[in-house]
């Protein structure tokens, strides 16, 4: 299936300077890369952010939010475009103009899925897109966890935000642990299928992913400042954030009571908050982060 980016395909082999250093050290590494985008991408420090195709609420959220964490602090993200956890890490990025970068497991010129269309062409047009198979090659079994090598190689940091015990992400995971890069894990509800495999990855010794901030600060040190934080923060998360600044010791309970709202919905932004690094919780107390 030919688009309209089809003229724009550029080709680097291991003699190109954009062909990226840290692929060039793998086993089994592309011989060449198919492009449409900003090959200077290729170049900076970035993370991937991946997941499962079957996801819940708390997944998509969680993801949209890194991505858009990421793009704040200026840091590309890097993820296969399969609808699910990867595409919403993409959707979060690019809806605040950060950098995306799709590493796809069919020729450059076939969009899967169809339904990922337009955030295909809004990499294409604003971010990267690459991939090793030639125009046209179809997807197979094989060539969507071979281009996971590929993901993991070209960024600084893995992280995983929702994954059963079969996940393809897991097998990221795997690339990323072999090619010695940080593995991050969004801790999940330990009931529920689709947090599995990233509890597992906890278990086995990955990043607890507590806020994002522990992942921009690896990359280039960026940190939530005080002055940044009520800008970056919506009505319920701001309103919540002052409660908790009123008081050395809050609970759900006391600031779902202060507020007079439901404890359900305190909990999803404290959940959110925590995330971002704004705030951090211990023995069932909430406190703001240093």
């Amino acid at each position: 299936m030919n688009n309209k980016y089809s003229n724009e395909i550029k080709e680097i082999d291991f003699n190109s300077p954009y062909y990226p250093e840290n692929l060039r050290i793998i086993n089994n590494p592309p011989e060449r890369l198919y492009c449409i985008g900003d090959l200077n991408l290729l170049g900076l420090k970035s993370v991937a952010v991946i997941g499962s195709r079957k996801y819940t609420l708390y997944g998509k959220i969680v993801a949209q939010m890194i991505g858009k964490e990421l793009a704040k602090a200026d840091i590309p993200v890097v993820s296969g475009l399969a609808y699910g956890i990867d595409s919403f890490a993409h959707e979060g990025t690019v809806s605040l103009g950060g950098k995306a970068i799709a590493v796809l497991g069919t020729g450059i010129d076939i969009i899967h899925p169809v339904r990922n269309a337009w955030l295909y062409n809004k990499i294409a047009s604003s971010g990267l897109i690459i991939s090793e198979y030639e125009p046209g090659t179809p997807g197979a079994k094989y060539t969507f966890p071979q281009r996971n090598r590929i993901i993991s190689a070209i960024s600084e940091a893995v992280v995983v935000v929702e994954a059963g015990l079969n996940s393809g992400s897991l097998i990221t995971a795997d690339f990323a642990n072999e090619q010695g890069k940080s593995i991050y894990s969004v801790p999940g509800n330990i009931n529920s299928q689709f947090s599995v495999g990233t509890n597992k990855l906890i278990k086995d010794g990955a990043i607890p992913l507590i806020s994002i901030s522990d992942v921009t600060s690896e990359i280039k040190g960026v940190e939530y400042t005080p002055q940044d934080i009520e800008m970056d923060l919506g009505n319920d998360e701001l309103e919540i954030y002052k409660e908790i600044q009123k008081s050395t010791c809050c609970t759900i309970d006391s600031i779902a009571h202060n507020l007079n709202k439901n404890a359900g919905k305190v909990s999803a932004i404290l959940t959110v908050l925590e995330i971002k690094g704004v705030i951090t919780t211990y023995g069932g107390k909430v406190f703001l982060a240093k």
